[in-house]
């Protein structure tokens, strides 16, 4: 109705064609499918046994390894549902054998998935850097402190409720099994992961290109530990396929709308309102913040961050945040990124559509979809203390780029 038909359906089309055949957009299916393929080879038991060994004498230290390992195969993964799925399937019967109840168990799981998302490489740091420009490769550079941050916030959780409800987890200590004890498994993480953070971080290759050589190293990796048939490759290659279609659909339709908010003038009358109202730079950011956590209750993760971004991003880019680490524009948006994949993590397992909680459920039929969510409300509120520590301290976001 504003542009004419003919002008709206040609830039549908030139959005679609320019999205499909972006050199940038290559790093979603390349870290997808090196996600995938680490996921073939195995390392995720790895880096569960080897968290275990460090912390099973603790109470509640399974469901700490089991953070703790979320976090390691975030680092090399990217997507907080695949490691949910994954992590769940290693993670979840020795913690039933174990004595730990279904609601911890589900719960660390479910929480520690969502540092798939924060933890580099990350979809939605690259999703964000195309929809502001910003650059991807300070973007998995900031997401290192927080994600960290949050790993320790998260085992701090299972300590307290484990504290409060001894119930819930085993007393530590007894024999461990040392029979699946694999440490190439973890070096190989932690290689990989050094190797396309240094790169960036170096110069040395830009984050397209580090998708590229993180996907060859994980095919070698996936090949060496002898975990990838060629059914399984061809198996993986067709996951990766499906997954990338789903995720460039999304973006091409997140970019026709951005282009509509743009001509209709929404940005523009959103930042005259918010000046209408004379209120400072962080009464904004709490106010959008709160938004997003409405939102994520009822909205997909992906869609919210694809529908929001655009119309909030302009606002925040036109505060005064008064100088020290937000002084520089593209430091302001770099942290903004940071905040809206923490929310976006918490949306993950908000009720009542957290969609790592439903992952589980699908996975792990025989528990109540009630127990999961009362499994991560610790984590929820771990998460919210977090993000209050984001806002108020950018350095955490900013120290590092």
């Amino acid at each position: 109705m504003l542009r004419s038909w003919d002008a709206s359906l040609r830039f549908m089309g030139n959005a679609a064609f320019d999205t499909v055949f972006s050199f940038t957009l290559a790093v979603i299916p390349l870290f997808i499918l090196m996600g995938n393929l680490l996921t073939k080879s195995g390392v995720s038991d790895a880096l569960f046994s080897t968290a275990h060994r460090l912390l099973y004498r603790l109470r509640g230290g399974l469901a700490m390894a089991t953070i703790m390992a979320c976090g390691g195969f975030s680092a090399v993964c990217g997507s907080s549902l695949a490691t949910a799925a994954t992590m769940s399937k290693v993670a979840m019967p020795t913690m039933r054998k174990m004595g730990y109840a279904d609601s911890l168990a589900t719960g660390s799981i479910a929480a520690g998935g969502t540092l798939g998302i924060l933890i580099p490489p990350s979809v939605v740091f690259i999703i964000y850097g195309l929809i502001t420009e910003a650059d991807i490769g300070k973007l998995f550079i900031a997401g290192i402190l927080p994600g960290i941050l949050g790993i320790a916030f998260y085992i701090l959780a299972v300590a307290v409720v484990v504290r409060l409800k001894p119930e819930l987890a085993p007393d530590g200590g007894g024999e461990l099994d040392m029979s699946n004890s694999d440490v190439s498994g973890v070096l190989a993480v932690v290689g990989l992961f050094a190797v396309i953070m240094i790169g960036i971080y170096g110069g040395i290759f830009t984050a397209s290109e580090a998708a590229a050589i993180g996907a060859l190293v994980s095919l070698l990796i996936a090949w060496l530990r002898g975990g990838l048939t060629f059914s399984a490759l061809i198996e993986t290659c067709i996951d990766t396929a499906r997954t990338s279609a789903m995720i460039f659909a999304l973006v091409i339709g997140a970019e026709v709308f951005s282009n509509f908010v743009s001509f209709a003038g929404l940005p523009d009358a959103l930042l005259q309102w918010v000046q209408s109202l004379n209120v400072g730079p962080y009464a904004v950011i709490l106010a959008l913040v709160a938004i997003y956590i409405v939102l994520g209750a009822v909205l997909e993760s992906l869609s919210m961050i694809l529908l929001t971004v655009p119309i909030f991003y302009p606002l925040i880019m036109s505060l005064d945040f008064g100088g020290g680490w937000l002084s520089s524009p593209e430091h302001v948006s770099i942290w903004f990124g940071v905040l809206v994949v923490v929310v976006t993590e918490i949306s993950l397992i908000s009720p009542p559509i957290g969609l790592n909680v439903f992952v589980l459920r699908s996975v792990l039929r025989d528990v109540p979809i009630t127990t999961m969510f009362r499994g991560v409300m610790p984590f929820l509120l771990a998460d919210i203390v977090r993000l209050s520590a984001l806002i108020a301290i950018p350095a955490i976001s900013l120290a590092l780029i």
